[in-house]
């Protein structure tokens, strides 16, 4: 049975210098990430610039991580879209393939809650089979949404994305049997732990997913003081990050551990390389390679 918990890193999608999906990196990476014992992948998210790519370009993505990962871990596929018609071909995709779940930002220009919910209504029903986790970020009504939501049989959680435990305590508490919610805050996932998350879903466990090993079992073993510790290094990191535009960082720090993930698609940019330098610089001395090495 699939379980959905533990350290997820949101896969960043490589590319090659003539910009098309890069799948040897996307198989290098599964490889190495699985070799870190990570629970499972999420895929063309945010962080993997999921809306960046067109479907055949998503649908190659989704296809290689399965294939890699052969049915070792769960890999939820973000299916969500600008378009309802190509997210629901993304979701149909996501079934035929063998995806373990599917994931979503609520469908941009939505505003009321009636319509939100009825796209989320018919990404639902084209995969009943499938669990959904709908991606909640920046939306002001979570709980009300959610609480919408739970008629949906294949609803089996979220991925919350915020700083407001409260609102993420009450999300936790809307149900109890097969009810799995992420944190999607990498700051925030010991005290996200401490509120009921099954576990993190986040862009830095693509370089440091032995960290948020770390701090998970810290907290099962009551070993709060140092689950902290471990949170408070992977904050530096994720400091330092946001310093370099974050995904433009992001991208350096993967090349850094031998993944070349290519050029940033638009609107990101990439770093030059001056900045480079100093990224480097202030990576060495927060311990990153250190930190990668968990």
């Amino acid at each position: 049975m699939t379980t959905f918990h533990g350290t997820w890193p949101a896969l960043v999608t490589p590319f090659t210098p003539e910009n098309t999906v890069n799948t040897r990196v996307i198989c290098d990476l599964v490889e190495y990430l699985l070799s870190k014992k990570v629970d499972g992948f999420y895929v063309c998210g945010r962080t993997g610039q999921g809306l960046s790519m067109s479907v055949p370009e998503r649908q190659l993505v989704a296809e290689t991580v399965i294939e890699q990962v052969k049915d070792r871990v769960p890999v939820l596929v973000h299916i969500g879209s600008l378009s309802i018609q190509d997210a629901l071909i993304l979701t149909r995709h996501a079934s035929q393939i063998g995806a373990s779940g599917i994931s979503s930002i609520i469908p941009p220009y939505c505003t009321e809650m009636a319509q939100i919910v009825a796209c989320f209504q018919a990404i639902a029903h084209a995969a009943p089979e499938l669990p959904f986790f709908p991606y909640l970020f920046g939306f002001p009504r979570v709980v009300e949404l959610m609480q919408n939501l739970l008629s949906i049989p294949n609803v089996m959680g979220t991925k919350y994305t915020g700083p407001n435990m409260y609102e993420f305590q009450q999300v936790v508490n809307l149900h109890e049997k097969n009810w799995y919610i992420f944190s999607g805050m990498d700051e925030q996932c010991l005290f996200a732990r401490m509120s009921g998350s099954a576990g993190n879903i986040g862009s830095t466990l693509n370089y440091i997913p032995g960290v948020y090993r770390k701090i998970h079992a810290c907290f099962e073993n009551g070993e709060l003081a140092e689950a902290m510790q471990w949170q408070q290094k992977a904050n530096q990191v994720t400091e330092i990050l946001q310093g370099y535009q974050f995904m433009s960082g992001m991208a350096e720090a993967m090349r850094l551990l031998g993944f070349d993930c290519g050029v940033l698609r638009l609107p990101l940019f990439p770093l030059v390389e001056e900045q480079r330098e100093m990224l480097q610089g202030d990576l060495q001395a927060a311990g990153f390679f250190d930190l990668t090495a968990l």
